[in-house]
């Protein structure tokens, strides 16, 4: 396998300008009406690992060579920071889109919650939303009835947070209103540019995400925590204790931030991994012959299977960041104020790093020197100071669910999704009906 980057990732002599991607070709792709990930390919393609286009008066820097990556999002986040999330609307202040010291308190905060004695805390919610999902499958295997794969899957995900968050299981009444998130987030990149009209487009949903919220937060702060150990929301409303800055509405929007980051990109992936496996069935067949039934091998090859979709759709697909000072990035010179987009999505299909990355092939992560060593060539959460918290979690829980699901159901489906669309997260863009096979 070729370990080598493509012309324009490695160093160059200082002082040279990003290679730009001519007019031209990007007039033709808007009068094409293709994706942005259409356009981001070709920029690759053509230049390289760190290569530029223009959309509007400034070219913009496209990311995806692994040394490029590690310098932008590890070696130096100081200099390429977040300016704005594109959630903002909808998760307000909370940890994704903090910024600046902020930032660093609340991650701080949070950061313990999703590493070793905070994660063991969850293992039994995780477990208990496993088996109510599991439960119903075998009811849908039963009687023969239809369900939507995806809707399954957002609801499994948003299950496990809401008991992480508040020590209980998702009921109807908060399942049905916590249905506004999802769709918050589809309309997110058609929204108009101004804020507040913006606003007013999904004032009726914030409005239910916001009732919703206050509801769990007054829950919260008059019962005490569970058998369990506390929720995420008691350690808010300890933090308030002391911390004048956990008012109300910070807490709301962590809160919000959790739900949408804690069950979309789950679901998300876990959707596309049962997509994968109905056009791949035999590494399904794999997945369980690793090992027995709660083996630390076939708990291995769930994982794997878990990674390798997460190479294909990765949870974040873009990672916008703004340079805020002048640099030199792989021997280019990149001027404070350049928008900086970084795109795990291509990275992990780079054939110049991953053999065959057409292939489903989840025996990459777990055979020896079958994947690329480089930190920057995987990074489906990102990498360095923000990445992802939930990234243990994340994969703990859908580890369970498989290992719950897979040996008893195949999933036969009715139809599935033509193409992907290319919003917050990288989602199938349709619905996804199936069937029950044992």
């Amino acid at each position: 396998m070729a370990t080598h980057a493509r012309p324009g990732s490695l160093p160059s002599p200082p002082g040279r300008r990003v290679p730009e991607l001519d007019p031209a070709l990007v007039e033709l792709w808007q009068a094409g009406g293709g994706e942005l990930i259409d356009l981001f390919a070709q920029v690759r393609e053509r230049l390289g690992g760190v290569a530029a286009f223009r959309l509007g008066p400034r070219p913009t820097v496209l990311i995806t060579s692994p040394e490029a990556v590690q310098h932008v999002l590890a070696l130096n986040a100081d200099r390429y920071v977040k300016r704005s999330h594109r959630a903002r609307l909808l998760i307000g202040d909370g940890v994704l889109a903090a910024t600046g010291e902020s930032w660093q308190r609340q991650r701080r905060l949070l950061q313990s919650q999703f590493t070793g004695p905070g994660m063991r805390r969850y293992e039994q919610r995780i477990a208990e939303a496993a088996r109510t999902t599991a439960a119903r499958w075998d009811g849908y295997a039963r009687t023969g009835q239809a369900f939507d794969v995806g809707d399954e899957m957002r609801r499994f995900a948003l299950d496990v947070i809401w008991r992480s968050l508040t020590g209980h299981p998702l009921g109807p009444e908060a399942e049905r209103e916590l249905a506004a998130v999802p769709a918050v987030l589809a309309v997110l990149p058609s929204l108009p540019a101004d804020g507040t009209a913006a606003q007013g487009v999904v004032a009726d949903e914030l409005a239910r995400i916001d009732a919703v919220a206050s509801r769990a937060i007054a829950a919260a702060r008059d019962s005490e925590a569970g058998p369990d150990g506390p929720g995420l929301l008691h350690v808010l409303l300890d933090a308030a204790k002391t911390r004048p800055e956990y008012t109300d509405r910070l807490i709301r929007d962590e809160l919000v931030t959790l739900l949408v980051a804690g069950h979309e990109t789950t679901a998300t992936t876990l959707t596309w991994l049962y997509l994968l496996l109905d056009r791949n069935p035999e590494a399904r067949e794999q997945a369980l012959a690793a090992g027995a039934d709660g083996s630390p091998q076939r708990r291995q090859a769930l994982q794997a299977l878990v990674h390798e979709t997460l190479r294909f759709y990765p949870s974040a697909w873009m990672l916008p960041r703004s340079a805020a000072q002048d640099d030199t990035l792989a021997g280019y010179e990149i001027e404070a104020g350049t928008d900086v987009l970084v795109c795990p999505y291509l990275t992990h299909r780079d054939p110049e790093l991953w053999e065959d990355p057409g292939r489903f092939d989840p025996a990459r992560f777990t055979t020896p020197g079958r994947r690329p060593t480089h930190p920057g060539s995987y990074f489906p959460f990102g990498v360095g100071p923000r990445a992802c918290l939930g990234l243990q979690f994340a994969l703990r829980e859908s580890t369970v669910l498989l290992e719950h699901l897979l040996p008893a159901h195949v999933p036969r489906f009715h139809s599935t999704p033509a193409k992907a669309a290319y919003s917050i997260t990288v989602r199938p863009d349709g619905p996804t009906p199936a069937v029950l096979n044992g």
